[in-house]
């Protein structure tokens, strides 16, 4: 069966877990050689060891992306190893707390929007120039239904997954006529370990978000993987929207 991506470079923030992980291994498994970064090391060596058993190349660094100089140094290293970036998947994301404003400490605000906003910001900033120099490029950021939709409870997460639209889309008017396409997902409930984190401080929410979705269930991170893949290699005349991963939630 013909690979699609080979000969490719793909960049994959956020790895070591979830969506990250399950894209990496899809990227490799369409013949791309994936540069896979996380702040967890353990985790990302993990992915790295599924990809490479399954026949696939990939390399992890190690990469805070709330950080200029690492991100930069990221990017550098992943395209001295590799020559090349012709995909990125800005996904890096932490949920923060779950209580109202005027609880919310502005400590884990700045930490949230450091990592979901700001870290996408900072991936696109240093990911597009090599992408110029090359004439195309494509791009997918992590937004969220909470980019969507209010979300109470969480100001920080919905600040930043909304943040992460307005940037999307903006970058993608600034570099549609360079050939570099930019878009974002945005899941609804899905199996990972961030959610695995909210359900062991909130079990009950798990029968609220399976009844959140109209087609009654939770999202896998496979089903994720699928559309930001797709995004990457096929929809050449779509830049700059957001696509709705959950069940029809947001649809509502």
């Amino acid at each position: 069966m013909p690979v699609k991506m080979q000969g490719k470079v793909a960049l994959v923030t956020g790895g070591g877990s979830g969506f990250g992980r399950a894209t990496a291994i899809a990227f490799a498994q369409e013949g791309a050689r994936v540069i896979v970064t996380d702040v967890f090391e353990e985790g990302g060596k993990e992915t790295i060891h599924l990809i490479k058993n399954a026949r696939g190349e990939a390399i992890f660094l190690k990469c805070d992306v709330s950080k200029a100089t690492e991100v930069e140094a990221m990017v550098n290293e992943g395209v001295e190893t590799y020559g090349r970036l012709d995909y990125a998947f800005n996904n890096a994301g932490i949920e923060g707390l779950i209580i109202p404003i005027a609880d919310y400490p502005e400590e884990t605000w700045n930490l949230v929007i450091g990592v979901n906003l700001t870290g996408v910001w900072l991936c696109m900033k240093y990911e597009i120039p090599q992408m110029l120099k090359q004439g195309r490029g494509a791009i997918v950021n992590t937004s969220s239904a909470a980019g969507l939709i209010g979300t109470p409870g969480c100001t920080a997460y919905t600040a930043s997954k909304h943040g992460v639209i307005g940037l999307t889309k903006t970058v993608a008017l600034e570099y549609a006529k360079a050939g570099i396409r930019v878009n974002a997902v945005c899941p609804g409930a899905f199996y990972t370990p961030m959610l695995d984190r909210v359900l062991k401080n909130y079990p009950d929410m798990e029968k609220y978000y399976q009844e959140g979705h109209p087609m009654g269930r939770l999202g896998n991170p496979e089903e994720l993987a699928m559309t930001v893949v797709w995004l990457c290699l096929e929809p050449s005349f779509i830049t700059g929207v957001a696509i709705p991963v959950d069940g029809g939630l947001t649809a509502q």
